[in-house]
Order: C-alpha cells, then structure tokens, then sequence
C-alpha cells in the first residue's frame, strides 16, 4: 500500500503551524506531527503594513527549522501559505521572495476568500458529524487574527457569506489604543462587534433562524481540546465517539465566559493550560462569539479543533484522489454567486439559459481552447452575475459590472480568478482590450489574459444566441464539423435579430477559438410559412 507524505505550513497572523501528515487510498488521511511557534507578525503588519527586521529573521529561522523537519519525514509534497498579515504587507511579494531564496519554502498568499474555503474544508474533514450539523441552519464563524467571516448554510448549502474586518488582532490593537483595563475589555470588545454585527444581521440574516455554530478559531478550540471534561458537551456525539471535536450549549459557553472574567490571567493561564500571552486573545474571541450566538439566536456551538493545515491537505489529499468527495464545495461556490446575483437583481431565468447555451459551446470546443473544469466554473459564475452592474447603471454596465465583482468576495475563489470573472463579464458588455493593447493595464499573467479571452468569446456567442432575452431556441445541439461551430436549433420564433447580430460576437469567437460559428434552423416561424 503506497503511503504519500504531506506537509501543510500555515504562516498565521500570530502562530506559525507546521503539521506532517501520512496518505493513503486505504486510511485517508493520518497525522504525524504537529510543530508551532509563536510570532506575532499581525502586530506589525496591522499597525505598519510591513514587518520588522526581527520578525523577518524570526520568521525565516522557524521556516528553516520546518524545512529539517520536512527533510527527516521525507515530505514529498508540501503547501505554505500566508494568510491576512501578508495579505495587508504593501512589501509581501519581496519578503515572500527572500525567504523561498533562504529556506526553499514558497509562501503562497491566499485571498481571504480562499483561506476562508480552506477553513471550510478543514470543518468537513470531520465528514459524519459536519454532515448531521449541517442539517439545521448552521453558521460557520472563522475568527482570524485580520477579520472574522459569517458563513450561513440551509438545507446543506451556502446561502451567505462575510467578511468583517474585526479579527482578535485587530481588536487588540484598538484596545491597547485606548488603554483599555481589563476590567473594560469585555464592554468595550462587545461594542465594536455589535456595530458590525447589526449591519450583517440587517442585510444578511433577516429571518433567519441559525440553530448551530461551527466555532474555527486558535484560541476557543485549544481550550476545548485541551479541557473537554469542564466544558458542558450536548449529547450530539454518539457512544464510544473518539471525535475531539466538543459540542457546548450557547448557554453553558455564556456561564463559562462569565467564570473567566472573574479569574485573573495567571491562575487562567494555569487552569485552562494555555500559554499567559494567549488569555487576552481568548477573552475577544470568546466574547465575539457571544455577541454573534446572541445576534443568530443559536442554541449549540461546534468546536471542531481544526486548523487551515487540515483544511489544505484536505484539498490536496482529495485532488489526489486519497478521499472521495463528501461535499459539493463547487456548489457551495455557485449558490454564493447566485446570492450575489439576488443582491443586484440579477435575472435566475436569464442567467439560467445563458449558462446551458455556454456550458453548450465550453463542452463541445474543449479540445480547441484547452480549458478544464475549474474554467468552466469561472463561466458559471460570469453567466450568474453577466449584468450585475445595471443594478447602478445601464449605460455604464461594463464597468459598474466590474467594479461590483472586484469588489465582491465569493468564497472558494482566488483573486487572480476574481478578476478573471470580472473581466470576462465587462467585457462581454464592451470592446475587448487586448493583452499585447497599450490600453491594457492589467498585472494578470499571460497565460490567465487568455482564459479572460476565451471566455470571453465563449459568453459572448452565448449572449447573442440570446439577445432577446425571449428564450427563442430549444432543442440546442452544438457540434464541431469540418471547422465549423455548427449551433442547430429548433426554433419557432422570429429569430431574425439573433441572426443579425450574430456576426459581430462569431467573428471574435473564431478570431480566439479558430472555430466559425454558424446557426443552423430547424423550424421556420409560424410568420416565414
């Protein structure tokens, strides 16, 4: 039985974490080792926007350290990523780029929507039990050190998602502002998150009701792990269960915050076994949570134990095909662009045809633009949100439209893709702008201009099978022949202005696909016979 060594670096805010694990069809996933070391580089990078010298050699000594450790486990595979401290540095491509040069590790910055997936992931790594939460209305609440995200799921699937810029960190750092006592902390922790959270709750949560929440945090979840017997569990774990994970009632969690507060932090730090440093970070992680069980009415909490490392050789492990599927992730990415596409009264109907007639023309020319799946997806969701933008403007709807997708996070999505996805849908509304164009001043690679401009030819032709919005084609069939797109539809309406300006979008899609596209009419309109 072939086992596979994977390693998973997380460069936190606050902690790094290296964890190695072993691989295999026959067990899954197994972990090995787990090292962590604490550097503080949120404080440097929130307040400063670049790290100090100190912490730039700190950072690198404990990256050598891994890359041993990497070397004795015989690793032979391994992804480090960076999350919010590098994501705010104005100089992290240079310190990313000194530090693979020392250590051989290459940090890979994650958008928030991405390390935000991760997290996910890392939650259904937990398979059974994250399937049974799943079948309440349930919230996924991921405290970071930059920001917190508010994941809401129905009927197992996402129905919202957000992002606040409050993670522990930051609130830290505006306490020790103000000169906050610990005796204020809590009132004053508990008004900056409540001023966020009434705004989420108006334009997200409406009537909802969320009866669980999956806590993914570093500082709630070691307390759970390291002192399950003092927390009060609810009964969802089965006998005999071996799970870490700990299920605490909303109220029990309230009492026991209330019993910390009472405590000062040495005798917390020895009670709860938790490093001295870490109670004040606890406090603000514990209390945002209060606020946000209150504002949900949730009755259950779900503290899984899980780090970004398990949500990243999750991912890993199940592009290899170690795991099956548990979930549809890529639907969970689709139901988020669809509720962005409610937000800008976006047509469901619209959207929905344009997407089967490009789905149509992205499977039959495969073998011609070279794309796979995961462009496929960008397509869907660029067929979702293709006129978001005449939500502000219908004479500006190519750059309103962008504009709006630059500046909305859909969670599975990274940023270059997000731009992919914004510019597909721009400029299926206006002239293309070539990569070699001096009007051209993106900082997307070459090889990501291209599947801007394949789409982009892809939604095009889709749209002006459709111009009408009358839904006029059924019956659709797409061939390839002889070099020609053949489209044959069954149409009994007037399809004349279709025809008309078909040329223009066929005469792109054969300049970047190398295809000519021609309709072929099956039936005549009742007003031709």
């Amino acid at each position: 039985m072939a086992v596979h060594t994977f390693a998973a670096i997380d460069v936190g805010s606050y902690e790094l974490e290296m964890k190695i694990y072993e691989l295999s069809r026959k067990n899954g996933i197994r972990m090995i080792d787990d090292v962590m070391h604490r550097i503080d580089l949120g404080s440097d990078t929130y307040q400063q926007g670049r790290l100090s010298t100190a912490h730039v050699r700190q950072l690198k000594n404990s990256l050598l350290e891994f890359a041993r450790i990497m070397k004795s486990y015989r690793v032979e595979a391994y992804r480090a990523c960076g999350t919010s401290a590098f994501r705010e540095m104005y100089n992290s491509s240079l310190i990313c780029s000194q530090i693979e040069q020392e250590t051989g590790i290459r940090i890979e910055v994650l958008a928030n929507a991405e390390q935000r997936f991760l997290d996910y992931k890392s939650v259904a790594s937990k398979g059974e039990v994250f399937s049974r939460i799943l079948e309440k209305p349930t919230a996924i609440v991921d405290i970071g050190g930059g920001s917190l995200q508010i994941s809401l799921f129905e009927k197992d699937r996402l129905v919202a998602t957000q992002n606040i810029r409050l993670g522990i960190l930051i609130i830290q750092e505006r306490l020790n502002r103000i000169r906050s006592t610990q005796a204020r902390a809590e009132g004053l922790i508990e008004e900056l998150v409540n001023s966020q959270l009434a705004i989420f709750r108006k334009l997200y949560l409406k009537n909802r009701e969320i009866a669980n929440i999956i806590m993914v945090d570093d500082y709630i979840s070691e307390v759970a792990r390291k002192n399950g017997p003092i927390l009060r569990q609810a009964g969802l774990t089965q006998a005999g269960d071996h799970d870490p994970a700990e299920f605490i009632e909303v109220q029990s969690f309230n009492d026991f915050i209330t019993r910390i507060s009472a405590v000062n932090r040495q005798e917390l730090s020895g009670a709860l076994s938790i490093a001295d440093d870490n109670i004040p970070l606890l406090q603000i992680s514990a209390v945002t949570l209060r606020c946000i069980a209150k504002v949900l009415h949730a009755s259950l909490i779900w503290v899984p134990g899980v780090t970004l490392c398990d949500g990243i050789v999750y991912e890993y492990a199940e592009s290899r095909r170690y795991l099956s599927p548990t979930h549809d992730f890529a639907g969970d990415i689709i139901a988020c662009a669809q509720e962005t596409g409610k937000r800008y009264k976006c047509s469901v109907d619209r959207s929905t045809t344009l997407w089967e007639i490009a789905a149509g023309i992205f499977d039959a020319t495969r073998r011609y633009h070279g794309m796979g799946d995961r462009e496929r997806l960008l397509l869907q969701i660029a067929t979702i949100l293709h006129d978001c933008g005449k939500y502000i403007s219908m004479t500006q709807l190519a750059q309103c439209s962008y504009n709006i997708l630059m500046s909305t996070e859909i969670i599975g999505i990274s940023r270059t893709e997000q731009e992919i996805i914004a510019n597909v849908v721009r400029f299926n509304h206006c002239d293309f702008i070539y990569y070699d164009s001096p009007d051209n001043h993106t900082e997307l690679m070459p090889d990501a201009y291209m599947v801007i401009t394949r789409l982009t030819a892809i939604l095009r032709l889709a749209n002006g099978l459709d111009r009408s919005h009358k839904k006029k084609f059924s019956g659709l069939k797409i061939r390839v022949r002889e070099g020609e797109l053949q489209i044959t539809v069954d149409a009994k309406k007037d399809i004349t202005l279709e025809k008309g300006l078909f040329g223009y979008r066929a005469a792109f899609f054969e300049e970047v696909i190398g295809l000519t596209p021609v309709i072929r009419q099956k039936t005549e309109p009742a007003a031709a016979r």
